[in-house]
C-alpha cells in the first residue's frame, strides 16, 4: 500500500463517466485545477458491449459538448433528431403512427428553430462513441485522468478534501465531486439520503436495423406495460428503449433469437420495414432516486448521483450535463471571487440552481410514468385527450421542446454555448 500523492489542486472528480468527463473538461478547461479518477479502465468503458445504451443529446447539450471541444469528436456518430412523434400506443395495435384510434402528439423543431439548417430538436449518440469522443478531448487538453483506480473514503476539513483510494493513493483538493453513478459511495459515505421508489419495470435497450430511412423521427410509443421508445442512429438504426413489467422484460430476455424476434415485429410493426437486432438485449431496473441534497462538506454530487430518473423523457445524460454546466459555473465564479470553491457558501449556489429542476423533472417523469403506464379506459381517455388539446396548441408544443432541450429557467453560459474562464 502506497501513500502517494498522485494530485493537488482544486476540484476532483470520482467518476469518468459521460458526467464526469463532460465536467471535468469544462473545468479545466476554464483553468480550475482538475483531476479525474475512475475504477475502470477506460478500454473497458470503450468496448462495443460496454452497456449498449446510447443517449438523447438536448440542443442545449450539445451546445456545451462543441463549447469544451468533445463534439468535433463525434462526427459521423449522431444523428439528428428532426421531430419527436408521441404516440398512445396499445399492443394489440401494434406501434405503428395513426393506428386506429391512437392519439398522437407531434414535435417539429422548425417551430423553436425554423432556419433550414438550424439546431434540431437533439441528437442521437451511441455511449460508446460519446465516450470515446470524452476520452479523446481529455487525452488532447491533458486533463488528468488516473484509472483504473478506485476512490475508498474522503476525509474534508476546514481547508482541503482528500480522496483515499483503495491502493492507499491520494489526491487533495479544496472540492470531491461524486459523479459515481446513482449508488454513489460518497454520496452514502456523506450520509446523504435519497427518497424514490422502484417502478417494477426494465428497460431493455438493443440497436436495431430496419428496411426503411427514419428520417430522424423519434418515436414515444406509450404502452400498458411503460413506454416503447424508437431512437434514430445513423443509417438505417434506431435505439430501442422497451419497457415491460420486469417479470415480463425477464421472459424477453431468456428468448431464444428467434422467438425474440417474433416479439420485436409484434411489438415494433411494419411502419419502418422489415426490422432485426443487430446487438445483444440489455435490462436495466427502473425506478426513482433524487437526494435530499446536492452538497456537503467539501462534496457535491452530479448526475446519478444526485438523481436517478425514469427514461421515459430521455432526459437522464443531459441532467447529468446541466449539473455540470451549472456547478462548473458556480466553481468558476467562486473562484474567480477568491473564494474558497469547497466552502458551504461556494457550494450553495449549484445546490439552489439544480436541485428544483431535478425535483421537478422526478416529479414530472414519476405521473407521466404512472398515467401511461396502464390500459384503464377512463384513464386512457383522459391522456388522449391530453394528448390532442397539447398537440392542437402551438405555444404549449413550443414550451414541451424548449423544456426537452434544456432551455428553460436560469440556463448557464455552457449551455448557451459560451466558453467559461478564470
Amino acid at each position: 500500500m502506497s501513500d502517494e500523492l498522485l494530485f493537488s489542486g482544486d476540484v476532483i472528480v470520482s467518476g469518468g463517466g459521460l458526467a464526469g468527463l463532460t465536467l471535468a473538461l469544462a473545468l479545466h478547461k476554464a483553468g480550475v485545477r482538475t483531476a479525474v479518477i475512475d475504477a475502470l479502465p477506460l478500454e473497458t468503458r470503450l468496448a462495443d458491449a460496454f452497456d449498449g445504451r446510447a443517449s438523447a443529446l438536448a440542443y442545449t447539450s450539445w451546445r456545451m459538448l462543441k463549447s469544451t471541444g468533445v463534439a468535433r469528436h463525434l462526427d459521423g456518430h449522431v444523428q439528428r433528431i428532426e421531430d419527436i412523434l408521441v404516440v398512445d400506443g396499445r399492443p394489440d395495435d401494434g406501434v405503428r403512427p395513426g393506428g386506429p384510434g391512437a392519439a398522437e402528439l407531434h414535435f417539429d423543431r422548425r417551430e423553436i428553430h425554423p432556419q433550414d439548417q438550424g439546431e434540431p430538436l437533439g441528437y442521437m449518440a451511441e455511449n460508446r462513441h460519446t465516450r470515446a469522443a470524452l476520452a479523446r478531448a481529455a487525452e488532447e487538453a491533458e486533463l488528468p485522468v488516473f484509472a483504473p483506480r478506485r476512490a475508498a473514503r474522503m476525509e474534508s476539513s476546514t481547508r482541503a478534501a482528500v480522496l483515499h483510494l483503495e491502493d492507499g493513493a491520494r489526491l487533495e483538493g479544496a472540492v470531491v465531486i461524486a459523479c459515481d453513478g446513482k449508488n454513489s459511495m460518497l454520496r452514502e459515505q456523506a450520509g446523504i439520503r435519497t427518497t424514490g421508489r422502484e417502478y417494477g419495470q426494465k428497460g431493455l435497450v438493443l440497436t436495431v436495423e430496419h428496411e426503411r430511412s427514419h428520417e430522424g423521427v423519434a418515436y414515444e410509443f406509450f404502452m400498458p406495460g411503460g413506454p416503447f421508445a424508437i431512437l434514430p442512429l445513423t443509417g438505417n438504426r434506431s435505439s430501442l428503449v422497451w419497457t415491460e413489467r420486469s417479470k415480463a422484460a425477464d421472459a424477453l430476455m431468456a428468448m431464444d433469437g428467434e422467438g425474440f424476434q417474433e416479439a420485436l415485429e409484434a411489438r415494433f410493426g411494419d411502419f419502418l420495414g422489415v426490422v432485426k437486432p443487430v446487438t445483444p438485449r440489455w435490462a436495466y431496473p427502473l425506478g426513482l432516486k433524487i437526494a435530499e441534497r446536492f452538497v456537503d462538506d467539501r462534496l457535491a454530487l452530479v448526475g446519478d448521483a444526485a438523481r436517478a430518473i425514469h427514461p421515459i423523457a430521455g432526459q437522464g445524460f443531459n441532467l447529468g450535463v446541466r449539473d455540470a454546466a451549472a456547478l462548473a459555473e458556480t466553481l468558476v465564479e467562486a473562484k474567480r471571487a477568491g473564494l474558497d470553491i469547497g466552502s458551504p457558501a461556494a457550494l450553495a449556489p449549484y445546490e439552489r440552481w439544480r436541485k428544483t429542476d431535478s425535483a421537478l423533472l422526478g416529479i414530472g417523469t414519476d405521473l407521466f410514468n404512472t398515467l401511461f403506464s396502464n390500459d384503464h379506459a377512463s384513464i386512457r381517455a383522459v391522456r388522449g385527450l391530453g394528448l390532442q388539446i397539447t398537440d392542437a396548441i402551438p405555444a404549449a408544443r413550443r414550451f414541451f421542446m424548449r423544456a426537452a432541450g434544456g432551455e428553460t429557467g436560469d440556463l448557464p453560459l455552457l449551455l448557451k454555448g459560451g466558453t467559461l474562464r478564470l
